[in-house]
């Protein structure tokens, strides 16, 4: 019989979970706080372009993303490109974007890349990742590495990456941040390909809100939610919405604050995830400042954590024929930089990018916005999958599902998907919150 819905989130996991509900009969509602649905994928306006308010691409090997993206009809507009990377150390910028390049990487000696690559590889051929979340990422990499590659190339990125959480982060991190990027290798593809659909998340979140809306889902952006409990949410407005289950997809310690009728025990399992936020700067640029997609970052004085060059991979006539470029920095949520002003950031962060390329002067700027996010990505802390918070709740038709329910893999679209494949049929099974009440000119 067909049910009342109700979906708190409407980022990806949000509305593909809409999508799910809707086509199995029940009368759907979204209800989204920002002014826009995408939550980590929505798009924003830079100056006087639309486009991601973060960075985000497709693997050829991220087969949820393209069944998404097919449900849309979009797939077959992915573009495919192969990209270079970056890294830049000892005050120099290097190419490392192939075997060779790797071999002849001045920064390392010959013993520390054939352990460096000893480790990469190593971690690609293990497939219990369970036991990887006994041991701390920082000892897994020593033992693999050594003390010196360990110091020179992994504990600055793991630093840009997680900060002093590193410390607490287990080896499934790195473990899952290697196979995501040789997920292709392994399914024999010779090299890795990044997509992106020509218009980016902008472009996709509109065909999702058009495709939603004929299958009849009620999607309502800037609806504040400010309390749920079994069957009823109310809204900041002061509106009631009953239904017969709830799915909130929120990140973990806000769940907690929203539902006040949890079990004691569901709300510790709550707050006692730990999460890294981001403090992301996206520049439109008149020029280029080199030819990688992401340039990787070791030198503690640099502000942010990576140079991502956007037009790298897409083509700069979506970008009016100027650059963009996002320049992310990871910090724990209850950081100062969430406090610092714009024009702060902007002075330092330009500062540093003439440092790494002396040729930009910020006259080349037209546009600088900052996007802030406290809670973005769950750290994979030691024995994390034994502490991931309950999927379905005690309190009757109530179910959480987030990123931090993510156990084996990373934070992107993809991994995100996967959470909908692994724990709708979960979630669609748990007893409703009242007897479900008939939906006028639904099927069951």
């Amino acid at each position: 019989m067909a049910e009342r819905v109700a979906i708190v989130g409407a980022g990806v996991l949000g509305l593909e979970l809409a999508r799910r509900f809707a086509e199995r009969g029940d009368q759907v509602i979204l209800l989204e706080a920002a002014p826009e649905i995408g939550g980590l994928a929505s798009a924003w306006s830079i100056g006087e372009l639309v486009w991601d308010r973060h960075y985000h691409v497709t693997l050829l090997s991220d087969d949820k993303t393209r069944r998404f993206l097919k449900h849309f009809d979009l797939e077959n507009e992915l573009q495919w490109v192969e990209t270079k990377t970056g890294f830049y150390t000892d005050g120099q910028l290097y190419s490392l974007s192939n075997s060779w390049e790797f071999l002849t990487f001045p920064p390392l000696g010959l013993l520390s890349k054939f352990r460096l690559a000893l480790t990469i590889l190593r971690a690609s051929r293990i497939k219990n990742w369970s036991k990887l979340e006994q041991i701390p990422v920082a000892t897994w990499l020593r033992r693999w590495s050594g003390e010196k590659t360990f110091q020179k190339m992994w504990l600055p990125l793991l630093r840009a990456k997680l900060g002093e959480g590193y410390q607490q982060t287990s080896a499934a991190f790195i473990w899952a941040t290697i196979n995501r990027m040789y997920a292709a290798r392994r399914s024999g593809l010779k090299k890795e390909m990044f997509g992106y659909v020509k218009g980016g998340y902008a472009r996709i979140l509109k065909r999702c809100a058009d495709v939603l809306a004929q299958k009849g889902v009620d999607l309502r952006t800037e609806a504040r939610v400010k309390q749920i409990e079994s069957g009823r949410i109310t809204l900041d407005s002061g509106e009631e919405i009953s239904c017969d289950r709830i799915v909130v997809t929120a990140a973990s310690p806000l769940v907690a604050k929203l539902c006040p009728t949890l079990p004691e025990a569901e709300r510790q399992a709550l707050d006692q995830i730990r999460y890294q936020g981001i403090v992301c700067a996206s520049l439109v640029l008149k020029q280029p400042l080199d030819r990688f997609y992401v340039t990787n970052l070791t030198e503690n004085w640099v502000p942010f954590t990576a140079v991502i060059e956007m037009s790298a991979l897409v083509d700069r006539a979506e970008f009016n024929g100027h650059t963009l470029v996002y320049l992310p920095k990871y910090v724990a949520p209850d950081d100062p930089l969430f406090e610092e002003p714009d024009e702060s950031i902007q002075a330092r962060f330009l500062e540093a990018l003439a440092r790494i390329y002396p040729h930009f002067h910020s006259d080349q700027l037209l546009a600088f916005r900052v996007s802030r996010v406290r809670n973005v990505f769950a750290l994979s802390t030691l024995n994390y999958s034994q502490k991931v918070p309950p999927i379905v709740s005690k309190v009757a038709g109530l179910a959480f599902l987030n990123s931090a329910h993510i156990v084996n893999g990373t934070l992107n679209v993809n991994d995100t998907l996967g959470l909908v494949d692994t724990y709708f049929p979960v979630i669609s099974a748990m007893s409703p919150a009242k007897k479900p009440t008939p939906v006028v000119g639904a099927t069951s």
